[in-house]
């Protein structure tokens, strides 16, 4: 499943080129240094958000799991990507909108408050801070981070998501330039299908088919009054 969050990522990054190509731009602009420290930086804490927040999802999801929900869980939730997947960039322009009570304009107040400091406490401090941001992408890998049950999946699928947005990003401090329109539309309309094919994954292995990584079979152990559900690999 890790190889769905790094191409999730690659391929969201070009959507996300709209708010996060602007900042990544401005970061870029305050560092006057020919290296890529300071830009890695800015990624990193982009990052480390991404990963934090997979851990977060990722307990919920174990604290699910313990109640003998496993399997419906990863149905459930790839039910939900499915849903998403053509309806990504709703989520996002609501909480834009709504603000969730003012949290998104605080948020962007601060970021851009770093972004005009700059130095490299700041460019790590603006990239932890953007991963605050609203992203149906991030919404979509997120979901999956909560099928997978597990504080240490949850935070390496975001990990890995985070680590596919990266190239896009770095080309654009590097080079300066934001891709085309065009260009960037030919990658987004992949997206939503691999969006499907990541909740299909999720709907298939929480069915316990019994094939091996794909769908696990489902073993339930009988403790008395207790029934606890378990992924077994064969």
């Amino acid at each position: 499943m890790i190889w769905t969050a790094f191409l999730l990522g690659f391929l969201g990054s070009f959507h996300c080129l709209g708010m996060c190509g602007p900042i990544a731009l401005a970061v870029s602009s305050k560092d006057n240094s020919r290296f890529l420290k300071n830009k890695i930086i800015y990624n990193l804490g982009r990052t480390i958000t991404y990963s934090f927040l997979g851990a977060l999802i990722g307990l919920l999801g174990f604290s699910i799991a313990l109640a003998g929900l496993q399997q419906w869980v990863s149905i459930g939730m790839g039910s939900v990507i499915l849903v998403m997947a053509f309806s990504y960039k709703s989520s996002e322009k609501w909480i834009s909108k709504t603000g969730l009570f003012g949290a998104v304009a605080k948020l962007k107040s601060l970021l851009g408050y770093y972004l005009k400091k700059g130095g490299t406490t700041a460019f790590f401090a603006s990239g932890v801070l953007n991963g605050f941001l609203p992203c149906g992408m991030v919404y979509i890998a997120l979901i999956a981070s909560l099928a997978l049950q597990s504080p240490l999946n949850g935070a390496l699928y975001m990990f890995f998501f985070g680590v596919g947005t990266i190239p896009m990003l770095l080309a654009i401090m590097i080079t300066g330039k934001i891709i085309s329109v065009s260009l960037r539309a030919k990658f987004t309309q992949a997206l939503p299908y691999v969006a499907m094919f990541i909740g299909i994954l999720f709907i298939v292995r929480g069915m316990g088919l019994g094939i091996h990584y794909l769908s696990p079979k489902l073993q339930v152990f009988d403790y008395g009054d207790e029934k606890i559900e378990i992924t077994m690999c064969e």
